[in-house]
């Protein structure tokens, strides 16, 4: 048997309207591209499926077994159709978000939980990573990254949101008049975000915008942001901070060098540029919402 879908849908349209006026009304065709397509599938099968009189149509045996076959998955097609309509008309399903860990949660989660209540119809699923970038990041809708240097090559569509100021701090108490330049770093102790990290600082002067790269000593390595600003406030060793960390009750001393460390973009990624709406939902309402972040920044 080789019925196309088609000449099954239109059986089936065909057997519920009783007429071939009706059904082509139903499907907005005219009615002899329904003649036509019961006469195909009737030479697929080699066998009648309706009597047709001048006033009304019977199945036959072989139309009422066709019929029964085909009901439920022409019924399961319809479904998935007005499921997809659904998803193009109304923000629905669930949106895979992936995090970073020192994405200022407290904000970022105000803003997740706010959009949970505009969107009752959306499953949220935030999860969050560790390090510069995620590994495996193709099962999420969406991405947020924080970088310093340019995001690698790859098949994602990167727009860059906002931009935050780093410095370096080190505890009220800790001794650091003999630091003035970024070199004077390198034998100091560092609380990092990640083995093997180099701190990036930029000349900023309008005829020298170049990257400095300094190998810094680990003294402690912790992921955490909020790890990393206690272990600097207990004069454990120096950390570069984003500055919106130490805004409030800071306990923390800025160091000032002759340059500044590169400051921290903040980008979101996602498939390609044709996104569900679901997507685009909380795209609008996250951008709509930046002012909230620029404070920090």
């Amino acid at each position: 048997m080789q019925a196309s879908l088609d000449d099954l849908l239109f059986f089936v349209t065909l057997v519920e309207a009783g007429s071939l006026t009706k059904a082509a009304d139903k499907l907005s065709i005219p009615k002899s591209k329904v003649s036509r397509h019961l006469t195909q599938l009737e030479q697929a099968l080699g066998n009648p499926l309706l009597i047709r009189t001048t006033r009304k149509q019977h199945l036959t045996e072989s139309g009422q077994l066709l019929y029964r076959a085909a009901k439920p998955h022409i019924d399961a097609l319809h479904k998935v159709e007005e499921e997809v309509g659904a998803l193009i008309n109304e923000p629905k399903g669930q949106l895979n978000i992936l995090l970073p860990l020192d994405f200022f949660n407290q904000i970022m989660s105000a803003l997740v939980a706010e959009f949970a209540l505009m969107y009752p119809n959306i499953t949220l699923n935030c999860a969050h990573y560790s390090g510069p970038l995620p590994d495996e990041q193709q099962k999420f809708d969406i991405t947020f990254v924080l970088h310093e240097s340019p995001l690698p090559e790859s098949n994602w569509i990167a727009k860059g949101l906002l931009s935050f100021p780093q410095s370096i701090y080190a505890s009220e108490r800790y001794d650091a008049s003999h630091i003035s330049s970024p070199e004077d770093l390198i034998n100091e102790n560092c609380i990092l975000a990640h083995e093997q990290d180099q701190w990036l600082f930029r000349d900023g002067t309008r005829n020298n915008n170049k990257l400095q790269a300094v190998p810094v000593k680990a003294r402690v390595v912790f992921t955490s942001p909020e790890m990393r600003r206690q272990a600097t406030i207990r004069n454990i060793g120096l950390a570069k901070l984003p500055n919106y960390t130490c805004q409030l009750d800071c306990k923390m001393q800025k160091i000032k060098l002759t340059k500044q460390p590169v400051a921290q973009q903040l980008s979101v990624l996602y498939h390609s540029r044709s996104i569900p709406l679901k997507t685009r939902v909380f795209l609008d309402f996250f951008q709509n919402n930046l002012g909230r972040l620029e404070l920090l920044a």
